[in-house]
This record gives C-alpha cells, sequence and structure tokens, in this order.
C-alpha cells in the first residue's frame, strides 16, 4: 500500500496530490443490505472539480459524491482512477466504495467564495451520484440545495431509479436555476444487462423514472451509451431501445459506441472472453493496442444506422461526437409534482479498519 508506513497527521512527499494526509478515513462500514460491499467514509478536502481544458466535455465543474460505484459495469471509464488508492479498477471498484460524507459542507464553503461564477455543475459523470449507496447515505439532497442556493444551475446523470426520490427537491430547485435531467441506458435486453451491468437497475425500472421526471415537468435525455458492437447495434435493438424511450416521454437521444479505456478494457476484456468468447478476436480488432474508441469509420455507419431510426420516433437525437466543448446541456425547468419516497437503508454494522486507509485527493483525478 502507498500509505503503508505513513503515521497519522503527517504529511508524505512522495504521495500523490491530495493525497499527502491519510487522516480521512472516518470508518469502513459493512451492512447486510449492501452483501460484498464495504463503504469508506472519508472527509473530502474538495467537492468542485475544474474538468481540464484540453477535455471534450461540454462542461467545466463536477462533482462526485462517491468514487467507486455498486453499478459494476463492465465498461465504466472511472474504474483507472481506483488505482490512486491502491485499490483495483475491478472487484475493489465495484465493492470498495468511498462516500465523502462531508461533500455537501465543502460544497458549500467552495461555493460562497468570490471567485465562483456560478458556473453550470454537471453530477454524474465519473460515479454514479444514484448509486445504491445513495440510498444509505443521501447526500445528494444536501448537495442539491447547497448548488440551488447558490444560484448554480446543474445537471444529473445516472442509471439509479433512486433520482424519483428526489424529485419534489429538483422539481422546486428548477424554480431558482436551470436543472438538467439525464437517464443512462444502455442496454435493453433484460438477460445482457444482468450480465453487463449486474449492479444497475432494470432497462423499465429506468424507464419507468423518465416517465416520473417527465411528468414532473423535465425534458429528459437518454443516453443510449455504450452501444456495443455485434451485441447492441442491430437494428432490431435500435429500433426497439428507441420505441421504449419515446414510449416513455424522453426528449431527446444521446448515443455512442462504447469506449473503453485504462483498466475498463482489460476489465470488460475479461468479461467478453468469458460470457462471448466468438467476439474477442472482433473486439480486439476494434479496438487495437491502447486504442480507446471505436473506428471512426464504425461511428460513421452507427449515425447512418441511428439517424433514420430517431426520425422514424421523432426523437431529437445526436451522436456524442457531436458534442463540442462548451456546448451547453439541454434542459428546461420543471413544474410541481407528487413523487414517492425511497427511505433511507437502515440496519447498519460498523467496523473500523487500520490496514487499508483512504484518504481522497485534494484534486481528484479525473478523466475528461
Amino acid at each position: 500500500m502507498r500509505w503503508q508506513g505513513q503515521q497519522l497527521g503527517v504529511d508524505d512527499a512522495a504521495a500523490l496530490p491530495g493525497m499527502e494526509r491519510m487522516d480521512g478515513l472516518v470508518r469502513s462500514v459493512t451492512t447486510p443490505e449492501f452483501a460484498g460491499m464495504t463503504f469508506h467514509e472519508v472527509m473530502a478536502k474538495s467537492a468542485l472539480n475544474r474538468v481540464p481544458g484540453a477535455s471534450a466535455m461540454p462542461f467545466d465543474w463536477t462533482v462526485n459524491p462517491y468514487r467507486g460505484c455498486g453499478h459494476q459495469c463492465t465498461y465504466c471509464f472511472a474504474r483507472k482512477t481506483h488505482e490512486y488508492l491502491d485499490l483495483d479498477y475491478g472487484a475493489d471498484f465495484d465493492s470498495q466504495i468511498v462516500v465523502k460524507i462531508n461533500v455537501a459542507d465543502v460544497l458549500r464553503t467552495e461555493l460562497r467564495r468570490g471567485s465562483w461564477a456560478r458556473e453550470p455543475v454537471m453530477l454524474g459523470t465519473n460515479t454514479d451520484p444514484y448509486q445504491r449507496a445513495e440510498g444509505r447515505y443521501r447526500l445528494m439532497p444536501d448537495i442539491v440545495g447547497a448548488l440551488t442556493e447558490n444560484g448554480t444551475p446543474f445537471s444529473i446523470l445516472t442509471k439509479g431509479t433512486l433520482l424519483r426520490r428526489d424529485l419534489p427537491l429538483l422539481t422546486d430547485a428548477s424554480r431558482e436555476v436551470k436543472v438538467t435531467l439525464a437517464m443512462s441506458i444502455a442496454v435493453f435486453d433484460d438477460a445482457l444487462q444482468n450480465s453487463f451491468e449486474p449492479g444497475t437497475p432494470s432497462a423499465e425500472a429506468r424507464l419507468d423514472t423518465v416517465r416520473a421526471a417527465t411528468a414532473a415537468g423535465f425534458r429528459v435525455t437518454v443516453f443510449l451509451m455504450p452501444i456495443l458492437p455485434h451485441l447492441t447495434d442491430s437494428i432490431a435493438a435500435l429500433d426497439d431501445a428507441l420505441a421504449r424511450i419515446r414510449a416513455a416521454g424522453a426528449a431527446r437521444v444521446v448515443y455512442g459506441a462504447l469506449h473503453l479505456r485504462p483498466g475498463a478494457k482489460q476489465w470488460f476484456l475479461q468479461w467478453l472472453e468469458r460470457e462471448h468468447p466468438h467476439l474477442v478476436s472482433s473486439y480486439r480488432g476494434l479496438y487495437p493496442g491502447v486504442s480507446t474508441t471505436a473506428p471512426k469509420a464504425y461511428r460513421t455507419w452507427l449515425g447512418k444506422r441511428m439517424r433514420p431510426l430517431l426520425r422514424m420516433h421523432r426523437l431529437d437525437g445526436w451522436d456524442e461526437d457531436e458534442h463540442p466543448r462548451g456546448r451547453p446541456q439541454p434542459g428546461l425547468a420543471a413544474r410541481p409534482t407528487a413523487s414517492s419516497d425511497l427511505g433511507p437503508i437502515r440496519s447498519t454494522r460498523v467496523t473500523t479498519t487500520s490496514s487499508r486507509p483512504l484518504v481522497v485527493p485534494a484534486s481528484e483525478p479525473t478523466l475528461f
């Protein structure tokens, strides 16, 4: 471990930026409702993360209340960042979840700075803010409150149906600031989804969340990503996906082919070898060596396949490659509505750990 031999409260000049001290860990928690998972509760030093200027992402600021994710998506591009904590990008990323229990308080402090210009903030770009852990920790209501009180617009991208718990709060927030909601749904075949991203809600449950958010007055975007070569890119699969998205009331679709960044690439190929070995050679041809994106020819072919289907289903939509830096995320204010409240997880068992202490870097590495 990088921190073995360190002493509490003592700076380590050899550590990565933000990891000079190891006293951020408050406790590690296991609970029967999350069998096989451990939550490492830490005191974060920062909340706002600035997106590097060279990034193609159409936003400049993010907030990530969690590191690691119980969704267990085999392709998640954030997997590599777990190595900054001396954890692996595979099973550890899925089961060792870092929870920034003070993230809302730190965010409020940062938003009060005179230099803060109330630029849009994106949530859900590294790990999902509405992953199952949020049912226990309820970090998002205070984050939403901090942004709203400051007059800072924000967007949320999630695969989590727990978003429905906060729809009344988000509706109220939209009266004060611009709030944008998007749901990510990659796979509409239940068997493939359970294998490919086993910790996520079903596609139908996510579509029900789209319906609820639409009923609340939001123009919801669905991210049909990643589209998997030879698995979800057939006309029949895409047509079915878009028909169900349209029926759920979504206003627009953003689509894109599979990305395989370091860490995610190795983990995904292990899954492919186990579940679809006949496709391994094809994927190695599409993503050779250190390549992270599908070839331009494939992405062009996919666009030609998608555009007529989008028109047929009367959906606004575009390829993720069509998002130049600086293009604002679409979204409209919402009107009030009733919504269900999914309560917090109850039973817990607390343990302390001294062999694997964790600390959140002051300037969190991102992949953008």
